[in-house]
């Protein structure tokens, strides 16, 4: 046994030194006829920005130095954030068609929808940490200050319809304050006070142009990247197909102006689950509803054919940008 294990020593040295003159033998042939050509790697690439765009009606062009870098984080950052990115596209398919005639007939610029998307990521059951709740994000107080109601039983921050109506107000408030919606836009973030001692102390005369805390100071153009990348998602690399999105709901409503001391019956009877119930009325935070005022509420209830993605049926797609065929 030692003399073959002896044997197959040598033999594997042998072998070793065959190979490693031919590599050096062949490494020097190629070297003669080819130089020697430099290692590249593989790197993922930076998008590249507009020169200038348009958001609710005001320009803004990306030439100075802060500008420019402010939105080519946001471009890049939305772009290789690709998860993400692509949800919020299937969940505007559902919620634009619902939000932008909302804007429209509050007299608020469309390009506002994208405040929202920024704010929740188009998820009316959103939940900050600082308590913020809704597609909107309204804080209990402002919620109550815009007229939304809030009871043991019912949250109406939670309410698409009745929520986008509450911001729209907030909005041409602030608007009406300041002239310019990039500063309503961004005081919606980082409130009134904020801006308004801002201007003044800083002595500037656009908030665009204000040292603010950098969730605030980014807010902005986050917005304006998401609008840009939503109108040309091919170009950074979206590829999305009519079938990839949610497709948009259509309901039946009912108005109820009493108490319902069981949820989970109520959706019984109108032929979907409890879940299915909270999940298109999310405004319901409790197993019943307590309505001793007599108050009228609005529940939606998803057609049957809604509930399900049949074979062979596209989703209405909304935005025809979005998708390639």
């Amino acid at each position: 046994m030692k003399k073959i294990a002896a044997l197959i020593s040598v033999s594997v040295i042998v072998l070793g030194a065959s190979i490693l003159a031919l590599a050096f033998t062949s490494g020097n042939s190629i070297n003669e006829v080819e130089p020697e050509r430099p290692l590249v790697l593989s790197m993922t690439a930076s998008v590249s920005i507009p020169e200038s765009m348009e958001f609710a009606g005001e320009q803004i062009a990306f030439d100075r130095y802060d500008k420019r870098e402010r939105m080519d984080r946001e471009v890049n950052s939305f772009t290789y954030f690709h998860s993400t990115t692509i949800l919020l596209f299937k969940r505007a398919n559902r919620f634009f068609p619902v939000i932008e005639p909302i804007l429209k007939q509050q007299g608020v610029p469309d390009d506002l929808k994208y405040l929202a998307v920024i704010e929740s990521s188009l998820d009316p059951r959103a939940v900050s940490p600082t308590r913020a709740a809704g597609l909107w994000q309204f804080l209990q107080s402002t919620g109550k200050q815009y007229g939304l109601e809030e009871t043991t039983d019912v949250d109406e921050r939670y309410h698409v319809g009745k929520s986008t109506v509450a911001a729209c107000r907030y909005l041409k408030e602030a608007y009406q304050k300041y002239g310019s919606w990039s500063a309503a836009a961004l005081s919606y973030n980082g409130g009134q006070a904020r801006i308004t001692n801002g201007l003044k102390d800083q002595e500037a005369d656009n908030s665009l142009d204000l040292w603010l805390v950098e969730e605030t100071a980014r807010y902005y153009y986050r917005m304006l990247a998401i609008k840009q990348i939503f109108e040309n998602p091919q170009q950074y690399g979206f590829i999305i197909k009519p079938d990839h999105l949610y497709k948009p709901m259509h309901f039946e409503e009912v108005n109820v102006s009493s108490s319902i001391p069981n949820l989970a019956s109520f959706a019984k009877q109108h032929n979907i689950t409890y879940a299915q119930l909270k999940d298109f009325n999310s405004w319901l935070r409790n197993t019943s509803l307590n309505n001793p005022s007599g108050k009228t509420y609005t529940f939606l209830i998803p057609t049957h054919n809604d509930l399900y993605y049949n074979k062979g049926e596209q989703p209405k797609v909304h935005n025809p940008a979005w998708v390639v065929k």
